[in-house]
């Protein structure tokens, strides 16, 4: 059986290294909040070092596929936030709530698809404590013309 940062590191490998050092953030907030046993995580764009992998309208000149991997993506920093601040994926003992945008067209109406991407992976990563619930949401805009934006929160021990 492989453990958590194991199968973390193996979603990660398709794009090298990019989330082992410090995942920078743009502002005058926190992209990690502990208070109690829950950690709160800021939104995450699918940024892979400085740039943003999946940008546009999804459903308007972006794909849905693509936006399911710039789900993964935005999961994957999250993650990638929680084990630097937590030190171990074995200290999450629950993901809570996952809150997905998704900017699209007007008449897109696949926002759970997208979303699915996001859980699959947590899933996929923590095993039953990924399991979470979870609102999906179309938006009109989001940071850096990001097609998706994800935050979550997790109770840790």
């Amino acid at each position: 059986m492989t453990t958590r940062q194991a199968r973390f590191e193996a979603a990660c490998a398709p794009w090298g290294d990019a989330f082992a050092g410090p995942i920078v953030i743009g502002g005058n907030y926190q992209s990690v909040l502990c208070h109690g046993d829950t950690v709160y995580i800021s939104g995450q764009v699918p940024r892979v070092g400085t740039t943003v992998q999946v940008t546009g309208r999804v459903g308007a000149g972006t794909s849905l596929e693509q936006a399911r991997t710039g789900a993964r993506i935005s999961v994957l920093r999250a993650l990638a936030l929680l084990l630097q601040q937590l030190g171990s994926l074995d200290r999450i003992q629950q993901v809570l709530r996952v809150t997905v945008y998704v900017q699209c067209a007007d008449d897109f109406t696949q926002h759970s698809e997208v979303a699915d991407a996001a859980s699959d992976l947590l899933v996929e990563v923590l095993g039953p404590a990924g399991r979470h619930t979870r609102t999906s949401v179309g938006v009109l805009q989001l940071p850096k013309n990001a097609s998706v934006e994800i935050d979550l929160v997790a109770a840790w021990g």
